[in-house]
Parts: C-alpha cells; structure tokens; sequence
C-alpha cells in the first residue's frame, strides 16, 4: 500500500532515496528483457507521486507478451518492493533496429532482495 505522502512533505534526501532505490531494481531487471534481445528504460519518475514510467525496448517492443512483461512483471515488481509506487506507465519503442537489440546484453533474473 502506497503511503500517504504530500509532495511537499518529502525532503531532498528521502527523494533521493526513493529514486536511488528505483534504479537499483530497474538494473536489477533489465537482464531478464536483455535475455530476450530488449531492453528496459527508465523515462520517468515522479518520486512523490509514485508515477513511473518506464519503456520496453528492441525485441520487447513487438513481442506478444510485451504488455504482461510490463503488467505482470516489471509492475508488479515494482509496486511490490517499493511502496510508495502507486503507478506504473508503459510504453513500447519499436525504433531500435535488430543489430542494437542484438546487442543490449544476455541473461539474468531478478532475484529477491
């Protein structure tokens, strides 16, 4: 359950704790989209608000299971480890051409922290 935060009530420090930690499990994920040939990108984070949005990249972007990646992965990880996340924004960018996907990275899992 997200907690009952005002904007202004946050200080410097605890947001950047929480995008600190939001960093750290999105690195903690990428390897598993990079298995497939994708990629995972942060583009937003409304620390305060606990909107994020990220976007899938390469092959991820024309997968079929590309949104429950993003539904049944990547938000439910998110707003699992990191209470304060009350929205997940997804996206998928189909601009990346096979030889960059290609080269995004391999393997991995997400382990429990």
């Amino acid at each position: 359950m997200a907690e009952d935060v005002n904007v202004s009530d946050l200080s410097d420090e605890e947001r950047s704790e929480r995008l600190a930690k939001l960093l750290s499990l999105i690195e903690l994920m990428r390897p598993s989209v990079q298995a497939d040939g994708g990629d995972l990108v942060l583009i937003s984070a409304d620390v305060a608000a606990g909107v994020i949005e990220v976007q899938l990249q390469g092959a991820c972007s024309s997968c079929a299971v590309s949104s429950s990646t993003l539904q049944g992965g990547v938000e439910r990880i998110l707003k699992g480890r990191l209470d304060w996340v009350t929205e997940v924004i997804g996206s998928l960018d189909d601009e990346i051409d096979f030889e960059s996907s290609a080269a995004l990275g391999h393997g991995g899992y997400v382990p429990r922290q």
